[in-house]
């Protein structure tokens, strides 16, 4: 567990250990034992130099004394502890990374391409140095791991699919959420804290893309074309009410079907429709 601790001011000791090496010249020059006291003076005044540290703004020490962790300092500033500790540093600023498009399965197993960017930051220093190996490449690859796992969770789209409200590319606030929720899981064991993920690349594999692209324009002309024939159908509807209900002209079943035939094919087609002028009756 992580422990915060505070050592001695770097200030002091430093002014203590000049005072020392300056008495141990001075009782070099004494008779004896001056010399002896002297070069042991000398001595541990040299060692404690090996104790003094600077801990910068959004930097911690971890410190260790043969293999006994002894606590964490996180208040920037000079400080010093007993020579013999261990000291490692490690930084608590907010770090992103962007991860390469990286090929997954969808839910239907189509194959598709996903790129996230993870903002985090160190939070626990005691899980980050000694619950992982090495807690940046704990980062990326369980972010690659949660792509995975939450990419087989949603469809890239709702082709196949009807019932399916949220997918990869429809419902990106939900999908993030997810990832999010995923990555925050992975790496509370290593005492990351992850303050935002997000896909930041999606698209189909290679070489299912130009099929899919088809197969989205083969669906967008399909629902044109329906919502084309809907319009059509309400204007023929209006145009023969209006007809009978101004009395304007009489159609038998056979001339209405023709004219809703002409109709539906004027206003459905591609091109703009050539008239013809019917000079005679209309029997002719």
């Amino acid at each position: 567990m992580e422990k915060i601790t505070k050592p001695s001011s770097g200030f002091l000791v430093l002014f203590l250990s000049f005072s020392g090496i300056a008495a141990a010249i001075f009782l070099f020059f004494t008779g004896f034992p001056g010399p002896i006291f002297g070069g042991a003076l000398l001595l541990l005044s040299l060692i404690s130099l090996g104790g003094f540290f600077i801990v910068d703004p959004n930097k911690a020490m971890v410190l260790l004394l043969f293999g006994e962790y002894k606590g964490t300092v996180k208040a920037n500033g000079f400080y010093w502890v007993n020579p013999f500790m261990t000291k490692k540093k490690i930084s608590l600023r907010v770090r992103n990374f962007e991860n390469k498009p990286l090929k997954v399965n969808d839910k239907i197993g189509n194959p598709v391409m996903i790129g996230t960017i993870v903002v985090w930051q160190v939070e626990n220093t005691f899980k980050a140095s000694f619950e992982v190996e090495d807690y940046e490449n704990f980062v990326h690859l369980q972010t690659d791991a949660a792509v995975r796992k939450m990419a087989g969770l949603f469809c890239y789209d709702n082709f196949d699919d009807n019932h399916s409200e949220v997918t990869l590319r429809s419902g990106v606030e939900e999908v993030n959420q997810s990832l999010e929720k995923e990555i925050a899981e992975r790496l509370l064991q290593a005492g990351i804290k992850v303050i935002e993920a997000r896909i930041s690349n999606l698209a189909y594999a290679a070489e299912i893309a130009s099929a899919m692209l088809q197969r989205q324009q083969a669906t967008a002309i399909v629902a044109a074309r329906q919502k084309i024939v809907e319009g059509a159908v309400g204007m023929v509807e209006m145009a023969l009410a209006d007809l009978k209900m101004k009395d304007i002209i009489e159609f038998d079943q056979e001339k209405k079907a023709a004219m809703v035939s002409n109709l539906m094919v004027v206003l459905c087609s591609d091109r703009s429709a050539s008239p013809v002028v019917n000079v005679g009756t209309l029997n002719q």
